[in-house]
């Protein structure tokens, strides 16, 4: 077997967090807007440090590129230079620009004395409610510094070279990060941190301040779940959350410039001995800029009002439509609407018996938990596959589990080392003694709030044969095994299910292409996908170039797969599109002798989707809904002006055609028109 070369997954994704920053620097984008990417940037770091920086730190691999040791220290090189980078656009670039706009950020600035009394205000009367003094050096002082809180080193001094460290909260976890001044016609944005610092002799009177410093540590945030029965994971869960925020520290955090001597104390006093020392910026969490308080139409992107995405008279249902033709909705760029309608009239149907649902990421305030509640409690019988350890969301999902059991809901658990991340549901209905399933398939979680912002595609349909799969998947479900056995094989021929036949279905559809490009066939794919890293389909894919299969690759954040490689990759192009949406749709189109097939679904191809989840992709069957998906992802690949091209080192190239095309552009106006004209049969 051919030895193929694979780039490294956490330099992947820092490539990836590079291309966001590349976002804030691009002049083209409003200036709120590229403030808002820092805030993306930061967020995404912070993410980093918690989940990969932990299995980085354990492991000493070997790069077999590079014939270096550690991606540990690769990562931390890269992440110096980003963040070297974030500075000097910050300083140079962003500062400046809003001054210009009579927005004056003080960024590491003292506090104007014209300013004070407006800025002691603020601290006596919203601020000092919320501050806690830690006298961390105190052994019964009981102090444990939590996850990414923030946090003010004070070093006081009695005047005979005595120094003592105390810590101050940051409380920017209750209040707003910046306060808005004013002076004039010109506006001040104030760090909440510099608040507090302009006040410190109030909290130490008659004390001599030495030294005031901005640190933050960032702590793993892995949950050790063991199998429970369904009674008892939700309080594991909980147990474990409560624990989160005490894993050991993988990244202290502090501003440059500050004394060693004081450096060392807060190590050993916080024990942050075998914690990552990054001396940042002189703010932290700045991910907090996603609040940043000014609001400018000017300075933010135009308004893109999703469109409407169906159009039904007063006499007719959304199931009669389905039930007539399968039908799509793309997010964000069409509204949101026929998916809720999907869960009100499965709810208060009554036709309507069971009804059965996937939740990864349930909104905070989930519309379509409501109806499933409303279900509920019209007697229908609902079942509904609640993810617990949706990383990040445990805690939201764990209230929305525990009211629609209340209801009445059932409620299906999965095992504790596999994760449901299908995003499905299924409806069945009885009209004069018939049965029929209408189901809902979606590239994106069931989720109405991220449904504004993350491009999705969803199909729903009323197709019996694919249909009843699903609901034999729900089945086994039910079961809630850690992976199917024999007596539960499902002869799946529509749907692809991972653990069940994803990878094969795969792995033959690529077959079927490389068979045809050596018998002289037109041979090809198109892939877009979130995340690419499971070896044994990246060397499939290596193995279709080499056969000279045309492999076309829209790839956004972890890529393992290296373009451009002669003899493993010349035929394989990747792209990555960064823009005002995120993008999150997993679409497969394989040319198949010019009888294309495509397919949609929840899986990317990582090692977690393939072999420790429950993923469902699906075919489009309906001919018209296809060539819709075939002509959006060609406008994604001649995107000129927001996609990047990668290369064998997978860094962020240009493709610089200012006056090209915008693909998420391109698409608003061609769904606009297609709304205006009512002519596309996804409605």
């Amino acid at each position: 077997m051919k030895e193929y070369t694979f780039y490294n997954r956490d330099l992947s994704w820092l490539s990836f967090n590079e291309r966001v920053l590349m976002e804030a620097e691009n002049e083209r984008v409003p200036l709120l807007e590229r403030i808002k990417f820092l805030s993306i940037y930061s967020s995404n770091l912070d993410e980093f440090y918690r989940v990969r920086m932990p299995v980085l730190m354990a492991i000493d691999n070997f790069d077999d590129r590079t014939g270096l040791y550690n991606s540990y220290f690769k990562a931390e090189f890269l992440i110096n230079q980003q963040q070297e980078r974030f500075g000097h656009l910050l300083a140079n670039y962003i500062l400046p620009a809003l001054q210009q706009e009579q927005i004056h950020w003080l960024y590491h600035e003292d506090l104007p004395p014209f300013l004070e009394d407006q800025a002691a205000g603020v601290f006596f009367n919203e601020v000092l409610a919320y501050i806690r003094l830690f006298s961390v050096e105190k052994e019964d002082d009981g102090f444990f510094a939590e996850n990414n809180k923030l946090y003010q080193a004070v070093m006081l001094s009695d005047g005979a070279g005595t120094e003592r460290l105390e810590l101050i909260t940051v409380p920017s976890d209750v209040l707003p990060r910046f306060f808005v001044l004013s002076s004039g016609d010109v506006k001040y944005v104030v760090f909440l941190d510099d608040i507090i610092k302009s006040n410190l002799a109030y909290l130490f009177p008659g004390e001599s301040i030495t030294g005031v410093y901005n640190i933050k540590i960032t702590r793993n945030a892995e949950l050790n779940l063991q199998d429970e029965i369904d009674e008892d994971i939700t309080a594991a869960l909980e147990k474990e959350l409560k624990k989160r925020d005490l894993g050991f520290a993988t990244r202290f955090l502090c501003q440059p410039g500050i004394p060693l001597r004081h450096l060392y104390r807060i190590i050993y006093t916080l024990d942050l001995a075998k914690a990552s020392v990054v001396q940042g910026g002189y703010y932290h969490n700045m991910k907090d800029l996603s609040g940043f308080p000014l609001q400018d139409a000017h300075l933010s992107y135009t308004r893109w009002p999703a469109h409407q995405s169906l159009f039904l008279k007063k006499d007719n249902t959304l199931f009669e439509q389905i039930l007539k033709q399968d039908l799509m909705v793309h997010v964000p760029y069409q509204n949101y609407d026929p998916v809720l309608r999907f869960f009100n009239e499965a709810a208060n149907d009554i036709f309507v018996e069971e009804i059965y649902v996937t939740l990864y990421r349930v909104a905070d305030n989930s519309r379509i938990a409501h109806a499933l509640i409303t279900a509920a409690k019209n007697g229908k019988k609902v079942s509904v596959m609640v993810e617990l350890k949706a990383r990040f969301d445990e805690a939201n999902n764990i209230k929305w589990a525990a009211r629609m059991k209340a209801a009445g809901v059932k409620l299906i658990y999965s095992s504790a080392d596999m994760k449901v991340h299908a995003k499905v549901a299924l409806v069945k209905r009885t009209v004069r003694d018939e049965s029929h399933y209408i189901g809902l398939l979606a590239t994106g979680n069931l989720n109405e709030s991220t449904a504004r912002f993350y491009t999705d595609h969803i199909l729903m349909t009323a197709n019996q044969d694919m249909l009843s799969e699903l609901q034999q998947l729900f089945g086994f479900l039910r079961k809630k095994k850690k992976k199917p056995l024999l007596e539960d094989a499902i002869n799946f021929e529509h749907l692809l299910v991972a653990q069940f036949n994803l990878q094969q279905k795969f792995l033959s559809l690529i077959d079927r292409e490389i068979d045809n490009a050596r018998k002289g066939l037109p041979a090809g794919m198109i892939i877009k996908m979130n995340n690419l890293e499971e070896k044994v389909l990246i060397s499939k894919l290596y193995e279709a170039s080499n056969a000279g299969v045309k492999i076309e690759m829209i790839v956004r954040s972890v890529c393992c797969l290296i373009p451009g490689i002669a003899g493993q990759s010349e035929n394989i192009t990747i792209r990555r599109i960064v823009d005002r949406y995120l993008e999150h749709g997993r679409i497969f189109v394989f040319h198949n002798n010019g009888n294309k097939e495509v397919f949609m679904g929840s899986a990317d191809w990582m090692n977690r989707n393939i072999y420790s989840r429950i993923e469902v992709c699906f075919p489009v069957y309906d001919t018209p809904l296809k060539a819709r998906l075939i002509e959006m992802l060609t406008i994604q690949l001649n995107d000129t002006v927001q996609a990047v091209e990668l290369n064998a080192e997978l860094q962020n190239n240009y493709l610089s055609d200012e006056a090209g095309i915008s693909s998420q552009q391109a698409l608003y106006n061609l769904l606009r028109e297609a709304s205006t004209t009512q002519k596309l049969n996804t409605i």
